[in-house]
């Protein structure tokens, strides 16, 4: 077995110095109000398709559909998995069409 060599060097500058400035979390106006449409679009997506996964695992495990019960589970798991995410980015949208206070469009991640 061979083993990797690597030549480390300090960094030129010290991350903990108070005076530091890193472009990459900066947040002009134009950022923090920047609407990400396709991201608003998943979050809608994933929410609808958890609601309908949700929706048929409750049909399967009354009865109303005929199915087995490791299908009603397994629905309401991938129901689950898509359901949280899809509410979440969209309650944050929404709050922040509606101007709600400690809500911007910047909390969504841009795809």
């Amino acid at each position: 077995m061979s083993r990797c060599t690597f030549n480390y060097t300090r960094l030129a500058v010290d991350e903990d110095s108070v005076n530091s400035f890193d472009p990459r979390f900066d947040l002009s106006e134009e950022t923090w109000d920047k609407v990400p449409w396709k991201s608003i679009g998943l979050a809608l997506f994933l929410l609808l398709f958890g609601c309908v996964l949700l929706i048929l695992s409750l049909f399967i495990f009354t009865g109303h559909i005929t199915g087995d019960v490791s299908q009603a589970y397994g629905l309401f798991g991938l129901g689950t998995l898509t359901f949280l995410p899809g509410f979440y980015e969209t309650r944050i949208a929404y709050y922040s069409w509606r101007g709600a206070q400690g809500f911007h469009f910047a909390a969504i991640p841009c795809y």
